[in-house]
């Protein structure tokens, strides 16, 4: 497996993504190359820090500019051909990567994949898959953000594509799928929802029907479908609660000796509940639906994160994901045309 990784984006590139990527190259099996794509001299002063030898399965690929975070994606791809991001999903489109990852820009990484690598055949638009955690069992949110505004058509495709995911990468055998709405009845929601659980309806998947979001953190589905604009303010919010409460227990804890006797007798709980918690260790969310492995991480990914973000990438090509996508979709689509 051949994985090209953007060196050079997100808070802590390359410093944490280098050292995530030798990691990765240390202790996962199968990996080919991983191809660390940026600014070579820093990219070579962050391997110099590595104590031992540089696993062969490493090469360094020159860019020579960075998309950055505040910068329009549409424009920044058009206009830096040679951003680290672009050239990371060059090497997929050329046929020398199996994947890509990239803790950058979200938007420039959804833009690079669909005008580069474009879509799967019988997907309109790609859909960010982020893995959620609850008490029971995670689930898939998506679409987390790659289109704020969506069709039913592409959202029934969503539900489809997140199904495949939860019960190949997930192991779920038969995944419950979900259309997130404002009320569990089949009539509340705005019109695409409406119609788009009129389509979920028709497909061979365990559809439940509308869900509200309190449904998602009790573990009633696997799958939780919406538009990229409702699943970014899901995720945001809940990574906004998670800290909240984080913060909120360690004042409240502190208020007292008695209090902190408290803390040193549970923490171990705590940690258990932080790690968790932690998006670090789900690694990054693939872009599924492009015509290409696509993994794309948190703005502030670290080496952990970069490393679990690579391990997806191999879990996704050897489960052969957009493989099995396509073959579901042809077969719905014909099934439609009947």
């Amino acid at each position: 497996m051949r994985i090209s990784i953007d060196a050079m984006g997100g808070d802590f590139a390359p410093q944490e993504i280098v050292e995530g990527t030798l990691r990765a190259a240390e202790t996962i099996q199968g990996i080919e190359k991983l191809f660390l794509v940026g600014n070579e001299s820093a990219i070579h002063a962050e391997l110099k820090k590595h104590k031992g030898s540089i696993p062969s399965c490493i090469e360094v690929i020159h860019a020579s500019e960075v998309v950055e975070m505040g910068e329009s994606p549409a424009v920044a791809i058009r206009r830096k051909k040679d951003s680290s991001i672009a050239r990371a999903a060059a090497l997929v489109k050329d046929g020398k990567a199996d994947a890509m990852f990239s803790a950058g820009n979200t938007g420039a990484a959804v833009a690079v994949a669909t005008l580069k690598l474009r879509t799967l055949k019988g997907v309109a638009r790609p859909a960010i898959a982020t893995i959620m955690p609850t008490p029971k069992d995670p689930f898939v949110l998506l679409d987390a953000g790659a289109n704020p505004d969506s069709t039913a058509e592409m959202l029934q495709q969503y539900a489809v594509m997140g199904n495949i995911y939860a019960r190949e990468i997930l192991g779920v055998k038969n995944p419950s799928v979900g259309l997130l709405s404002i009320g569990g009845e089949a009539a509340k929601g705005n019109e695409i929802t409406k119609k788009t659980f009129g389509l979920l309806e028709q497909l061979n998947l365990n559809f439940v029907g509308n869900v509200e979001s309190g449904d998602l953190f009790a573990g009633r589905v696997n799958v939780a479908v919406c538009d990229g604009f409702v699943g970014n303010v899901v995720l945001k919010t809940s990574e906004a609660v998670a800290r909240m409460i984080s913060n909120w227990l360690k004042t409240m804890f502190r208020a007292n000796p008695l209090r902190i006797l408290g803390y040193f007798l549970a923490r171990g709980v705590f940690k258990e509940m932080k790690a968790h918690a932690d998006p670090s260790n789900y690694g990054g969310a693939p872009l599924l639906g492009a015509n290409g492995v696509v993994i794309i991480g948190h703005g502030s990914s670290n080496a952990l994160a970069t490393y679990n973000a690579i391990r997806v990438a191999t879990e996704a090509i050897d489960h052969n994901l957009n493989d099995l996508i396509e073959a579901e979709l042809k077969s719905i689509n014909s099934e439609i045309k009947k």
